[in-house]
């Protein structure tokens, strides 16, 4: 499903991504795993192009994310194109991200509408049908405000699966939340995994990845330095660096 190669990418002076590979197969989980700064986060931000490489390239069910091959090189796609891309790779953030002024189902409807061309009325339908999935039947006419963060991190997984992705990426999704609330959102994570989904997942959250993932890829300075099923990585990691980091989060 997913394929990176040699991605590179810098912010001034600043290597954040150095020659980063990747696979992650139909249905599988991919955990991702480092300390702040390692790149994780714009590793994500690259899959779907809200970050342009510098090099490299990443594939998504076999296609080039923001470019296409002119002989030997890579043309980036027009914005009408891209947009098409990421309807196809779902996000959620690390702060829900919902539009404050909109409702529970307008928030979830929104995109479906403007980039899909569903009806309203038939968007409606699939947002209630999804808000049933994490947990959030009858809460369609609330507003962001009169939530918690587990229930707009709930109604933000909602709408990613509005547009019916091929691909999760969820950016440290449990991260904003007080401890009591965590649980509530892992669970729906794990429903989605059960159910198939092809994820690729941010998280200080062990136990998900040791229980969840099927590949734990541990970053450092922009490279993967370790990667492997969980039990390899969580319990006999090869390198100092994930040692040491284990050894402090565990």
């Amino acid at each position: 499903m997913v394929r990176i190669r040699g991605l590179r990418k810098s912010f001034g002076a600043n290597l954040v991504l150095d020659g980063i590979d990747l696979d992650v197969r139909e249905g599988e989980v991919t955990v991702l795993l480092g300390p702040s700064g390692s790149g994780k986060s714009t590793l994500l931000r690259s899959i779907n192009h809200l970050e342009k490489p510098d090099a490299g390239f990443v594939e998504v069910g076999g296609e080039i994310i923001g470019y296409r091959h002119h002989g030997s090189r890579l043309h980036e796609l027009g914005h009408r194109t891209i947009t098409r891309q990421r309807a196809a790779v779902g996000m959620v953030f690390q702060q829900f991200n919902l539009f404050p002024h909109l409702t529970v189902l307008e928030n979830i409807i929104e995109a479906p509408v403007a980039v899909r061309g569903l009806t309203r009325k038939s968007a409606a339908v699939q947002a209630r049908e999804l808000l049933e999935r994490v947990g959030l039947d009858g809460r369609e006419s609330a507003y962001p405000r009169q939530l918690s963060g587990g229930q707009q991190q709930r109604v933000a997984i909602a709408r990613a699966l509005a547009m019916e992705p091929r691909l999760l990426l969820f950016d440290e999704p449990t991260s904003a939340l007080d401890p009591e609330l965590v649980g509530e959102v892992l669970a729906v994570m794990r429903d989605l995994a059960l159910s198939g989904m092809t994820m690729i997942v941010v998280t200080h959250e062990i136990g998900f990845a040791r229980e969840v993932a099927d590949s734990v890829v541990f970053l450092d300075g922009g490279r993967v330095i370790e990667s492997g099923a969980p039990a390899d990585v969580l319990d006999n990691p090869g390198h100092d660096r994930a040692r040491a980091f284990l050894a402090a989060v565990l």
